[in-house]
C-alpha cells in the first residue's frame, strides 16, 4: 500500500456560521492524515504497543492560518517531517488549496512504554518517519 496525500472538499459541517473553516477543524483533519499515512506503512496507530512495543503520545499541537478557507474549498495535506529526536518526533501538515499552503499545522509525539515511562523510537517507526520530506526550504 503507498500513501497518498489526504484530499478533500470542506463541507457546511466543516465551516462556522459565515462559511469560513472553522479553527479547530484542523485537528481531526491532522490526526486522519497521520493516522492514514502510518497504516500505509502498515502501522495501526492504536495497535503500536502490540507490534512496535511503545505508544506514541500527542504533546504538543499548533496551527498557523495563513488563508481563508470556505466551504466547497478543495484541500491538500502533505505531511513532512519536522523534527525527529531520540524519543519524540514533530509531525508538519500543509494544508494546500491550489498548490499554495493555506494553513500549517504540527504534532509533537513521544514515544513510552505500555506503563508510561520514556522510550526510544522503535527503529521500524524511524524508518517511516525517515520516509517523509522535510519541510520546504529545510536542507534534507
Amino acid at each position: 500500500m503507498t500513501y497518498e496525500p489526504l484530499r478533500f472538499q470542506l463541507a457546511y459541517g466543516d465551516c462556522d456560521t459565515v462559511g469560513i473553516a472553522y479553527f479547530a477543524i484542523y485537528y481531526p483533519w491532522m490526526e486522519r492524515a497521520q493516522t492514514l499515512w502510518l497504516y500505509s506503512h502498515g502501522l495501526r496507530s492504536g495497535e503500536l504497543v502490540d507490534s512496535l512495543g511503545v505508544l506514541t503520545v500527542g504533546v504538543h499541537s499548533d496551527c498557523t492560518y495563513k488563508r481563508m478557507v470556505r466551504v466547497f474549498d478543495e484541500l491538500t495535506v502533505e505531511i513532512t517531517l519536522d523534527r525527529v529526536g531520540t524519543s519524540s518526533y514533530t509531525l508538519g501538515f500543509d494544508f494546500t488549496r491550489d498548490g499554495e499552503v493555506v494553513t500549517h499545522g504540527s504534532m509533537t509525539f513521544v514515544c513510552r512504554t505500555p506503563e508510561g515511562g520514556k522510550a526510544a523510537i522503535p527503529e521500524r517507526l524511524l524508518e517511516v518517519l525517515r520516509t517523509l520530506p522535510a519541510p520546504a526550504g529545510v536542507p534534507a
